[in-house]
């Protein structure tokens, strides 16, 4: 009887893992049904905003359906990624996360999701490298002057950034300590009031997009240098800090994630697609145009890249003793 029993029960398990198996690839064979939605954590006109939008629009041609952007700004991300982890696990709903979703972890005590385990990694989509800018009136013009500066200067060198626990923020917090210097943090509410007060005079330099290369082209701003390992194309006679602080890279980054649980084989058509996307030539000119790199990986990629960069930025903060009220 017992014996009879567990032949019963066995083949009801391996009934139901055949069943979930073949109800997992219907649901991507049949991916997608209806539009899918990418939350932004931040308004409209920001970084994510530019290389979501023709993202969307040729994902959704590419999955024959509509692609929406949804905006929910507000807590540095944290409001549209907590919408997605507890939304449905089943691919209709993403977040193009920010290099903030590694940050927040160790500027915040208490986050409304687990940064790693409530979400499925689906793929990078791109790197934006910073420009550090100074004031066309400061003396030093470029790395090293900076740094002989700071040295001689300790703590008056001061640099702003978009906001306090922002990218711009840290990297001015790296290069200094990368350097040895102490440098002085200035934090704005975002990235064009910092641009202002570098033009201004208000402050020396100014860690921020390639948005602001107009105007560098202007003369309003001088490049000194760029946080990536290889020089900008759009500014190919401007340095990179790595030039003067070996292995110094930063960057801004964009990704997708999905809600823990969604099935694996609606993740890899999300993740087939995307990558399809990122390596269309047009694609491609629209964004690299824009300073963007568009960068495709597999999940796993994308997670384990997280991952080191959630440690990265820990490690940044707890040397930096940078705390949030």
């Amino acid at each position: 009887m017992k014996n009879t029993l567990r032949r019963a029960l066995l083949a009801i398990g391996v009934a139901a893992t055949a069943a979930t198996a073949i109800g997992s690839t219907a649901a991507a064979a049949d991916f997608p049904s209806r539009p899918i939605t990418i939350e932004i954590p931040y308004p409209p006109g920001g970084t994510a905003d530019a290389i979501a939008r023709p993202l969307a629009v040729d994902l959704g041609k590419r999955l024959g359906a509509p692609v929406i952007l949804d905006y929910k700004g507000g807590a540095g991300g944290a409001i549209a990624t907590q919408f997605v982890a507890k939304a449905a696990p089943d691919g209709y709903t993403l977040v193009m996360i920010l290099a903030a979703h590694a940050i927040n972890p160790s500027l915040y005590k208490k986050l409304p999701y687990d940064s790693e385990k409530d979400f499925a990694p689906v793929s990078m989509v791109a790197r934006l490298p910073l420009v550090l800018y100074t004031n066309p009136q400061f003396a030093a013009k470029t790395v090293p002057e900076l740094i002989d500066y700071a040295k001689k200067n300790p703590g008056q060198l001061s640099f702003g950034s978009a906001g306090s626990g922002n990218t711009s923020h840290l990297a001015g917090e790296l290069f200094a300590s990368t350097a040895g210097v102490k440098m002085l943090h200035v934090p704005y509410k975002g990235g064009g009031p910092s641009i202002t007060a570098a033009i201004g005079g208000e402050i020396p330099s100014v860690f921020a997009g390639p948005d602001s290369l107009g105007m560098a082209k202007a003369g309003r701003l001088h490049p000194v240098a760029v946080t990536s390992l290889e020089r900008s194309p759009l500014i190919p006679d401007v340095p990179t800090i790595a030039e003067t602080l070996k292995g110094f890279e930063v960057y801004g980054w964009y990704g997708l994630l999905a809600p823990a649980g969604t099935p694996k084989d609606v993740i890899a058509k999300l993740n087939t697609e995307v990558g399809a996307v990122l390596e269309d030539p047009a694609f491609k000119r629209a964004v690299e145009a824009l300073g963007y790199i568009p960068t495709a990986s597999t999940p796993a990629e994308f997670g384990a890249f997280v991952q080191t960069e959630t440690k990265r930025w820990a490690e940044v903060i707890r040397k930096a003793d940078i705390k949030l009220e």
